[in-house]
């Protein structure tokens, strides 16, 4: 039977005999008995297996090595040491699966750089299974989110010849032969031989087609893999990805203010619940202090004020900053940081000079600037960013030609805007960005089962 079954009811099967099967975490042997730390991967808590020499091959398991595969039939107890409540008093062990002594996950402190070497095995380890149970409920917060809200859930398409990130952020797809590539007569690589018939890409967004669907469902959210090309080695940047994006017809920039804020509410309770004993090991192993944000996170409200006023409060602080506040310009990690602590919590930062924000945005009626937003969190910076799209034809023909947008390409796109448009608001969320935020670690190459990164594209 599963361990998570077993520990939550136990009062079920106490004095009871029960079979398990697992592996060995770690095993402390002495002369007359020996003690298993036990796993199945069920839950974050281990089961100690208790064992003495009066089984016939006592000897034999003994030897029993860390890491090794076993099945074993106990009576389910309570405990009598310290440490758990119940333990699991061994009448029989079988070796499932040998483990050799120079096993890489050892019952150590191993570094970040080491267990990425081991990503086939670090899921093994303490703090990549809270990690990774943490990123399953997490996962499932977002559905249930979404669905209790009647979302539609789309799943848009990874291939694509509209991306609104532009080509240049984007993977190229292509069946030709790189050894043998068909030309056009200006030396060119003659895209209409390939399967697509033309240039194809792995998507870094699901958001164009998304509003596609949000003007037939009202409310959908797209939730998957996404890919940039971009050579960034920072922390917090992968070249692949989980996005989760929303788009609400009806929805204006405030209403989209007041989904975003619902939502990462409504995940972090949702993972604080159900993730107790994994919140706390990170608590005292990763980010001191981790509980008390997220709790806090829930019973904050939110600031909001726009770009042009963050400005403001940055050239009037006093401060000398790397980067010099810029009432034209993006914000850098240290004007986020100062912000909110400033106001002591989340803020989303409205409205932001529109040379700098995509071209699918609404033009305020200043001209200056469009109707997006960040939304920015203490320790964690930029964790959300959305916009009211262009709902006006003329105008969203208009900025995507200054831009220099392909209208041949996005144009199914654009006539959106002809074929009943109407008001409507959207946002992006990494998803590893908010299992960073909600378990403290740090890169995100490790809340990433298997990270893609530059020169990295290992397992």
């Amino acid at each position: 039977m599963d361990i998570k079954d077993l520990l939550e009811r136990a009062s079920e099967f106490l004095d009871k005999e029960i079979v398990v099967e697992g592996w060995i975490k770690n095993h402390r042997k002495q002369k007359e008995f020996g003690f298993i730390d036990f796993s199945d991967g069920t839950c974050f808590k281990h089961l100690q297996l208790v064992y003495n020499n009066e089984l016939k091959d006592f000897d034999e398991i003994q030897k029993y090595h860390i890491g090794s595969a076993i099945k074993v039939k106990g009576l389910f107890v309570k405990s009598e040491g310290a440490g758990q409540d119940y333990e699991l008093k061994v009448e029989k062990i079988e070796l499932l699966g040998d483990c050799p002594e120079d096993y890489p996950m050892q019952p150590k402190r191993h570094s970040d750089e080491f267990l990425r070497e081991q990503a086939y095995l670090r899921a093994r380890t303490n703090k990549y299974q809270a990690v990774f149970r943490v990123r399953n409920v997490a996962a499932f917060a977002i559905h249930e989110y979404f669905q209790k809200n009647n979302y539609i859930y789309v799943h848009t398409p990874l291939i694509t010849t509209a991306d609104c990130e532009g080509s240049n952020q984007m993977f190229k797809v292509t069946t030709l032969d790189f050894d043998n590539l068909p030309m056009t007569k200006d030396g060119k690589v003659d895209m209409s031989k390939d399967l697509f018939g033309k240039l194809s890409f792995i998507t870094g967004t699901g958001q164009l087609h998304g509003e596609a669907y949000a003007l037939s469902f009202k409310k959908i959210y797209t939730f998957g893999p996404t890919f940039r090309t971009e050579k960034s080695n920072t922390k917090t940047h992968a070249n692949e990805f989980w996005m989760i994006e929303p788009e609400i017809a009806f929805c204006d920039l405030d209403g989209l203010m007041d989904i975003e804020e619902d939502m990462l509410k409504f995940v972090v309770q949702y993972v604080l619940d159900r993730c107790s004993v994994e919140i706390d090991f990170f608590d005292k192993w990763v980010q001191p202090g981790l509980k008390e944000k997220l709790n806090k996170i829930i019973n904050s409200k939110f600031t909001r004020i726009s770009h042009h006023d963050v400005i403001d409060l940055l050239k009037k602080s006093g401060n000398k900053w790397e980067f010099e506040p810029d009432y034209e310009g993006d914000i850098a990690k240290e004007h986020e940081k100062y912000i909110t602590e400033y106001f002591n919590g989340p803020v989303f930062i409205t409205n932001w000079p529109k040379d700098i924000k995509a071209w699918y945005m609404k033009e305020n009626e200043d001209g200056k600037t469009v109707a997006a937003v960040d939304l920015e969190v203490p320790g964690a910076g930029e964790l959300m960013g959305g916009s009211q799209r262009e709902d006006d034809y003329e105008k969203i023909v208009k900025r995507a030609k200054s831009m220099g947008v392909d209208l041949d390409v996005v144009d199914w796109f654009v006539n959106l805007r002809k074929y009943g448009g109407c008001y409507h608001s959207g946002f992006g969320m990494g998803f590893e960005r908010l299992i960073m935020y909600l378990t403290g670690v740090e890169n995100i190459r490790d809340v990433i089962p298997f990270p893609r990164t530059p020169g990295s594209c290992e397992f």
